[in-house]
C-alpha cells in the first residue's frame, strides 16, 4: 500500500510518500490511522482526531470506515481553500 502525505504533512514527515504491507487486522482507514500513529509518534499529532487532516483512498475522499485493501493508494492532506485566480 502507498500512503502520501501532501503539504504540511509531508513537511512534518520529511517525505511525501512511503510503502507498507496492509497490516494485518487493518481493514479500514480508520485502523490504518490507529497502526500509523502507534507506529511513528509524530503521526499521533499529525493524525490527532482535532487536526485539520483529510483522508483519500485510490483518490477518492474517504472516511474513517472506508475498507481497505492491499495495494490501494491513501492521502492524507490538509483542506484545501481557494478559487480561481484573477
Amino acid at each position: 500500500m502507498t500512503i502520501l502525505y501532501f503539504a504540511w504533512l509531508k513537511e512534518r514527515m520529511g517525505t511525501g510518500e512511503e510503502t507498507i504491507a496492509l497490516p494485518e487486522g487493518v481493514t479500514t482507514v480508520g485502523g490504518l490511522i490507529a497502526h500509523l500513529k502507534a507506529r511513528d509518534p509524530r503521526l499521533e499529532t499529525i493524525l490527532a482526531g482535532d487536526a485539520k487532516v483529510l483522508t483519500a483512498v485510490n483518490q477518492e475522499m474517504a472516511t474513517a470506515e472506508t475498507p481497505l485493501a492491499d495495494g490501494d493508494e491513501v492521502a492524507f492532506f490538509p483542506p484545501m481553500t481557494g478559487g480561481r485566480a484573477p
